[in-house]
C-alpha cells in the first residue's frame, strides 16, 4: 500500500517521514537512552532501518546535516537506497553558511534551518538573520524550510513574508519550558498555527519523544494538521521490532491511504 503523499517544494514525499534523531543518539529522554541508541544504531543497522522504511512506503528522511549522517546516507544511496533527504542544519557548526553548502553537495531535496537555533535567535530579537540562511538554501537549489518549537516564530515569519517553502513545527515548545516538559497546551497551540499557514508543515515530536500513546498521537496529529502537512517520527527498533510497520499502519488509518 502506498502512503498518502504531500509536497515539499517541487518534490512529493510520504505524509509519514522517518526522523533521524535516534540514529544520532538523541532520545530526548535520558543520557542513558542516548548512549543506548548510539550503541544500537551502527551504520549497518541504520541502513537496514532505512531499507525497511522504503519497503513500508516511507519515501523521505529528516536528518541532521553533519558528517556522520551525510556519510551514512551516501553509503546507503550508493547501495541503491531511494529515500529522499530533508536536511537539518547543524547549528553547532562555526559557519551555518558552510554547513548549508556542504549539505547541498550531498543532494538533499530540501534543507531547513534548525529549530533550536531559530528559537534562540527569536528570543534574542535577531531572527531576521535567518533570512540570509534561507536565501542561501534557495540559491543552492533546495526547497527552503524553517524549523521552530515556538508558534510565534511562524506567525512572525508569515507576517514578514520570509521566502520559504515549508515549516518544521514541533508539537511541544520544550525549550521555552526549560527542558523536556511536554504540555497539552503546547500541542494545541502548535496545531493552531499549523492550520493558519497555507504553507506545508512537517510536524515533529508528535509522540513527545515516546511519552504519548502512538494511536492517540497519530490520530490527534492527522485530525489537527492540514491535508498538505506531514509528520516526522523517529524509530528505535531495539525493543519494538515492528515500530516502522505500525507507524505506517497508523498513518494509513488516520491520514487515509491512497
Amino acid at each position: 500500500m502506498i502512503l498518502p503523499q504531500v509536497r515539499v517544494g517541487a518534490h512529493k514525499v510520504s505524509r509519514l517521514i522517518v526522523g533521524g534523531n535516534p540514529f544520532s543518539g538523541h532520545s530526548h529522554r535520558s543520557p542513558e537512552l542516548n548512549r543506548e541508541m548510539r550503541d544500537y544504531y551502527t551504520v549497518s543497522r541504520i541502513k537496514e532501518t532505512l531499507r525497511r522504511c522504503e519497503r513500508s512506503g516511507i519515501t523521505a528522511i529528516v536528518a541532521r546535516g553533519d558528517n556522520f549522517i551525510m556519510r551514512v546516507l551516501n553509503e546507503y544511496w550508493n547501495e541503491g537506497g531511494k529515500l529522499q533527504w530533508i536536511a537539518q542544519t547543524a547549528s553547532e557548526r562555526a559557519s551555518i553558511e558552510a554547513n548549508i553548502s556542504q549539505i547541498a553537495s550531498f543532494g538533499p531535496i530540501a534543507c531547513y534551518h534548525h529549530g533550536t537555533h531559530t528559537d534562540a535567535l527569536y528570543r534574542e530579537g535577531r531572527v531576521d538573520k535567518v533570512k540570509d540562511y534561507l536565501a542561501l538554501i534557495r540559491d543552492l537549489g533546495m526547497a527552503v524550510g524553517l524549523g521552530t518549537h515556538n508558534p510565534e516564530v511562524i506567525r512572525y515569519a508569515e507576517n514578514k513574508g520570509f521566502d520559504l517553502d515549508f515549516y518544521m513545527m514541533s508539537f511541544y515548545d520544550i525549550y521555552s519550558r526549560g527542558g523536556e516538559i511536554y504540555l497539552e497546551e503546547d500541542r494545541k497551540a502548535a496545531c493552531g498555527v499549523i492550520r493558519q499557514t497555507d504553507k506545508p508543515v512537517i510536524a515533529f515530536k508528535i509522540l513527545a519523544a515516546g511519552r504519548n500513546n502512538p494511536e492517540e498521537a497519530f490520530k490527534y496529529a492527522f485530525e489537527n494538521i492540514k491535508p498538505i502537512d506531514a509528520v516526522v517520527v523517529g524509530v528505535f527498533t531495539k525493543y519494538h521490532a515492528n515500530q516502522i510497520e505500525e507507524d505506517v499502519q497508523l498513518t494509513n488509518r488516520f491520514a487515509g491511504a491512497t
